[in-house]
């Protein structure tokens, strides 16, 4: 664990999906995954993707990814979706 947390942003959508959309068991656990080990350090969890998607991390949840992006400048982690792995890495 590091001296500093990085402040959370959460899309959005990704509100929506993980109040209404996503099973009861993913949620939770994508929860407690963003409000824990993915602040404290961000890039130890996931992994930095590939263009076009390169400005965002994914890190594993079971069969599903959360998909956020850095900011270190203002010790930021925005989390930009959860996503099935068919489709996370998908361009929106």
């Amino acid at each position: 664990m590091t001296d500093r947390r990085y402040e959370l942003i959460i899309a959005p959508t990704v509100k929506r999906e993980l109040a209404e959309q996503l099973p009861e068991s993913v949620a939770f656990a994508a929860y407690e995954f963003i409000i824990g080990p993915l602040l404290d350090n961000p890039r130890r969890v996931g992994k930095r993707l590939r263009p076009p998607l390169n400005d965002r991390y994914s890190a594993r949840r079971g069969t599903y990814r959360v998909l956020y992006r850095i900011d270190d400048e203002r010790e930021q982690v925005t989390v930009v979706g959860v996503f099935s792995r068919t489709d996370a890495y998908r361009r929106r």
